[in-house]
């Protein structure tokens, strides 16, 4: 019977014989996570312009310092280019704008409203 299957498929092929003899690989394709991908999104000038001051990591300052401004009308918005990560980071480095209490210099609401809309592009990235 395995020379009729040899004849019509052809031989067995050999990388399937090699992949048995190979210890199992997959517990060290679950232990290695994903690299984060890079994600655009745009940063109300209010927010960008309070980070400008903020002592930042070299990483949050070159994700800032590499975003492109768009125009709109008298406002603008950053777009900034990161990894999931550092836009989280960065967001961690407004809450001075939430105007919580024990703030130094309190919030305006524009600039509040601009945190939350940050905050809520950041949060509908995937974790």
């Amino acid at each position: 019977m395995r020379q009729r299957h040899e004849a019509r498929h052809g031989p067995a092929p050999a990388h399937t014989a090699v992949a048995d003899l190979l210890p199992d690989r997959t517990a060290d394709a679950e232990e290695v996570p994903a690299p984060e991908l890079p994600v655009t999104l745009d940063m109300p000038g209010k927010v960008a312009d309070s980070l400008r001051s903020t002592e930042l990591d070299p990483v949050e300052r070159a994700a800032l310092n590499q975003g492109v401004t768009v125009r709109r009308g008298q406002r603008h918005t950053l777009r900034v280019t990161a990894v999931p990560s550092v836009h989280r980071q960065i967001l961690a480095r407004c809450q001075p704008l939430d105007g919580g209490h024990g703030c130094r210099c309190p919030a305006t609401p524009a600039q509040r409203k601009a945190r939350r809309e940050y905050e809520n592009r950041v949060s509908a990235l995937a974790p």
